[in-house]
């Protein structure tokens, strides 16, 4: 009999000690693109696990990489793949997830201006490399017929940090202008030919909605939430197409069968009449083999869950689903993480 008292006490004694064991607690830093979705990822998650605990900086994507490189971060986040001299810096093996797929939207705020303006890539590179200048000047005009246009200044809005979001404009533009390619080239930080920075996709669209006849672009979730107004892009196909679900979808599936072992891949300027032309996915970087296992797995598990119940939350943020020939590709990939 006292040896079952002894084993009952022994049991309620692990059964408190695992109740009231600490949770993990693992912190993440990088790209502010994806932040709505990732917040509301990590809330949801937490409920369903409450021992697990994610924190996670929407410092820019530059800011990311960095911070996994000089691991004071457990995870990073970006919208602009590593480069192999990044990846080479980081010491050791480092897997790009791709977590959800967003587009790049042309922001304005144009005084008196109603109705959707239209942009070429070539255009738009124009006006951020300081050669189109007023909001009136025939090359604007030529895209928006029938459309009355101010003889304003153009104030040109980018980012001042490191960004993903950037990444992803240049690379746009530079598929659209030679000139764009040679003279700034595609990384999540450039030199900016003219304009004034904000910090975040929030404080671009913060600052082009404070001032009168600027541009900008920022993911369309912060476009929305903020009722900026944004332009169609003329995509490959010649079919100018206004961001959405759908298009940033249509997109995606030129990766179809293509995607690349390391999934680090490009889908700007993507193929087919339905393609918007500023889309991309978004990755969380992990180590393939971090000194901390439990927060290695802990960090598994989630990716498992957003990779398949979490992409239930994307279309109310404004971000479209992975095509499930991906999710399949990165289960796989997961198994890497040891």
């Amino acid at each position: 009999m006292n040896r079952l008292r002894a084993a009952a006490l022994l049991a309620a004694c692990g059964l408190a000690a695992s109740a009231t064991a600490a949770p993990i607690q693992i912190n993440g830093a990088g790209a502010t693109f994806p932040n709505p979705i990732y917040s509301k990822w990590f809330s949801e998650y937490n409920k369903l696990h409450p021992d697990i605990l994610i924190n996670y900086q929407p410092i820019g994507s530059g800011g990311g990489i960095r911070q996994l490189t000089n691991q004071t971060v457990f995870f990073g986040a970006t919208d602009g793949p590593m480069t192999n001299e990044q990846i080479q810096a980081a010491g050791a093996r480092v897997l790009h997830l791709p977590t959800v797929l967003g587009a790049v939207v042309p922001v304005y705020e144009i005084p008196g201006l109603s109705g959707e303006l239209k942009f070429t890539g070539a255009l738009l590179a124009d006006i951020f490399l300081g050669k189109v200048t007023k909001w009136n000047d025939p090359a604007i005009a030529k895209e928006n017929a029938g459309v009355t246009l101010p003889a304003a200044e153009i104030t040109v809005v980018h980012r001042s940090d490191g960004s993903g979001t950037s990444y992803i404009w240049c690379d746009f533009l530079a598929k659209s202008s030679p000139e764009w390619s040679k003279r700034v080239g595609v990384a999540t930080s450039v030199n900016w030919p003219v304009g004034v920075g904000g910090k975040g996709n929030e404080g671009v669209a913060g600052l082009v909605k404070q001032t009168p006849n600027s541009i900008g672009y920022v993911e369309l979730i912060y476009a929305l939430q903020n009722k900026i107004p944004y332009g169609s892009v003329k995509n490959a196909s010649g079919a100018y197409v206004r961001a959405s679900i759908d298009a940033v979808t249509a997109a995606a599936a030129a990766t179809d069968g293509k995607m690349p072992p390391d999934f680090r891949v490009s889908i700007t300027n993507a193929p087919g009449p339905q393609s918007y032309p500023i889309s991309s996915f978004t990755w969380l970087l992990l180590y393939e083999s971090a000194k901390d296992k439990a927060r290695s797995q802990a960090m598994v598990d989630f990716v498992k869950w957003a990779l398949t119940d979490g992409q239930k939350y994307t279309n109310d943020l404004g971000y479209a689903p992975l095509p499930a020939s991906v999710v399949k590709l990165e289960m796989e990939a997961l198994k890497r993480i040891k």
